[in-house]
């Protein structure tokens, strides 16, 4: 995550063995800070400093040097950065400013190799240049996330719904209970009246009646056991249902998963490995090739080195003065055309582009086999997660069975004693009296089991009423999360169209404003066209139009454009990205290179336009070039 800077305090950059840097110190000021030399004087080699406090890993080590060092401090705060060689290249150590530089790379970074800048000259995919700053794949994870949770969300409330709905029923199905309850008191209480009059009308023993008396509470306790057991024996078997029926989905569900994914986890890990070996040896060829590069760039710039002085030691005073456009070669001593050197260097610079595609292509794929190996790494969780429910469910199913085996031996237990003792109560031998006495018993122990059960009815309809209320009282709050998700989801799908279309807007006006700043008489407008392409991703169409000497406009292509006019295009392109990324959010510091294309006037203008959106400017110019800008700018003559 970059540090966001809030302030401007001056910025103190210190560098040691970086580019063709031995030692130095130097102050920037906020504002523009312009770096004034000639060519060999280690300003880029500066400037690339600066990018490497900032969190680049594009600077280089010194060639003759094993470790170097930029510190960067800004007010308080203090940012390092360590370079040492290894035996597989360069390792970089620290903590920069940024941790992703990403977006600075390409829209802060404006060294002649930027790719903003690149991408214009070589009319390379422009979207494709804008959007490198943006995680397209972590936002369409995001989404797939957001998707999900919008999906569960929704079936929720779908659920509350139809529980709301449930409510009235409910309620009605209270009402209806307790009216029968109401009755079947009221007829309990009838009978009970009937009984006591009779009892009071019999002549029985004292002997007798007890006797009846307790036959009939054991009858009625007996009959009060039997309907529990019976209820518990159906709440059992429903639960039994349940658990075998989950035993099943989760065995359903294990089959679906693979037992073994050891071998190929292994299998994938190993590829990782022999992708990162290979990665270490490209950047180590890569940072023999950039000092490579860079020693042949100061052989071709007359940069002094030790073994041109002793060259020269050994050359006729005559034979230096005569400058005939060639230079002695570093490897063989021989003679060469500065313009093999330069072929050279071209080469040397397609072989390390080629490196560092393959590098970034590698990052890719070790991304790729670590998604699987995660996924694989997932579904071994989730079969050993199957396993173990598995597991507990087969423990319910053998609990609940046996439960249910004890219920319905007491379930037969029960219906024999109450056999017995029904029996036992009609051998009695009472007068007919005491028949009807005994009916009117079995009727109140009838009422009142009955009444137990519509009683045991209702307090379950209250509660699945109490937790359907309690469940729809987070009715308010699921809907208000579905809302923000869909609005995130919304913002997450425009994000990446929202982000191209205001590139596009910001180079439309930029470049309208900078032309018209910078006098090219004969360009009309140069634009960007945000095309559909009739899928998922849009193209950028550059185009240029000029007007002739009548006035009258017509359309032309960027090649046909001076080298002046594409580097200011590629400029105002990377700051077109710079603005619509906020890159000025993450990072203070823009730095600026290779502008001698334009006349002195031109890079003064564009100097002041881009002053007003950048906190840090820091621009490497000749000392012609550097005359046309305003004396307030701040110089560092020597690095």
């Amino acid at each position: 995550m970059a540090r966001k800077q809030t302030a401007a305090p001056q910025a103190e950059v210190t560098v040691e063995n970086v580019g063709g840097i031995s030692e130095t110190e130097v102050t920037l000021s906020p504002g523009v800070t312009v770096l004034e030399g000639e060519n060999a004087t280690n300003r880029t080699s500066f400037l690339q400093a600066i990018m490497a406090g900032l969190g680049s890993n594009r600077p280089s080590l010194k060639a003759d040097a094993d470790v170097g060092r930029v510190e960067l401090s800004i007010g308080s705060e203090t940012y390092t950065r360590r370079f040492e060689r290894t035996e597989t290249g360069v390792r970089k150590e620290g903590d920069p400013y940024l941790d992703d530089p990403t977006a600075a790379d390409t829209f802060a970074f404006l060294l002649e190799s930027n790719p903003a800048r690149q991408a214009v000259v070589r009319q390379d995919d422009l979207r494709e240049v804008i959007m490198s700053a943006i995680d397209t794949t972590a936002i369409q994870a995001e989404i797939t996330q957001k998707q999900a949770r919008k999906k569960k969300l929704d079936e929720e409330l779908a659920e509350l719904e139809t529980l709301g709905n449930r409510r009235p029923t409910l309620t009605q199905r209270v009402t209806e209970i307790e009216g029968k309850i109401e009755s079947k008191q009221e007829a309990l209480a009838d009978i009970r009246e009937e009984i006591d009059g009779m009892e009071t009308d019999l002549s029985k023993t004292k002997e007798t009646k007890a006797a009846m008396e307790s036959a009939f509470e054991t009858l009625q306790e007996l009959r009060s056991e039997q309907s529990q057991t019976r209820k518990r024996l159906d709440a059992e078997r429903g639960s039994l249902e349940d658990a075998e029926s989950e035993r099943e989905r989760l065995e359903a569900e294990l089959e679906s998963v693979p037992e073994s994914v050891a071998d190929r986890r292994a299998e994938l890990k190993s590829s990782v490995s022999d992708r990162r070996s290979e990665q270490s040896r490209l950047e180590s060829a890569v940072s023999e090739l950039q000092n490579l590069i860079q020693f042949n760039e100061d052989l071709l710039d007359g940069e002094e080195t030790t073994l041109q002085e002793l060259r020269e030691e050994e050359t006729p005073v005559t034979d230096r003065l005569v400058d005939d456009g060639s230079v002695n070669c570093w490897t063989c001593g021989t003679t060469v055309e500065q313009s093999q050197i330069a072929n050279t260097i071209d080469r040397l610079r397609e072989l390390r582009a080629d490196k560092l595609e393959r590098i970034s292509a590698l990052d890719d794929e070790i991304e790729e086999l670590r998604r699987e190996i995660e996924s694989l790494e997932e579904r071994a969780q989730r079969r050993s997660k199957l396993e173990r429910d598995l597991d507990r469910v087969e423990d319910e199913i053998n609990s609940r069975r046996d439960t249910i085996e004890d219920l319905e031996e007491r379930k037969a237990s029960l219906e024999a004693e109450i056999d017995t003792k029904e029996a036992e109560i009609e051998s009695l031998e009472f007068a007919e009296s005491h028949e009807e006495l005994l009916s009117l018993h079995q009727e109140a122990n009838r009422l009142e089991l009955e009444l137990e059960q519509l009683e045991s009815d209702r307090d379950q309809v209250e509660s699945d009423l109490e937790a359907i209320e309690e469940r729809l009282e987070k009715q308010s709050d699921l809907e208000s999360e579905r809302d923000a998700v869909t609005q995130e989801l919304t913002e997450l799908r425009t994000k990446v169209e929202r982000i191209e279309t205001e590139a596009v807007e910001e180079f439309n006006n930029r470049m309208e404003a900078i032309l018209e700043i910078m006098g090219y008489s004969n360009i009309s407008r140069i634009w960007i066209e945000r095309r559909e392409t009739g899928k998922e991703d849009a193209e950028f169409v550059i185009h240029v139009i000029r007007s002739d000497d009548a006035g009258t406009a017509y359309e032309d292509t960027i090649d046909h454009l001076s080298e002046s006019e594409r580097e200011v295009t590629g400029l105002v392109f990377a700051l077109a990205g710079y603005l619509a990324h906020d890159v000025a959010d993450t990072v203070p510091f823009m730095v600026l290179d290779s502008v001698e294309a334009m006349d002195s006037d031109r890079i003064a203008r564009l100097v002041e336009y881009f002053e007003e959106h950048v906190p840090y400017l820091v621009v490497a110019l000749l000392p012609e070039d550097a005359q046309a800008l305003p004396s307030r700018y701040p110089r560092v003559t020597e690095i």
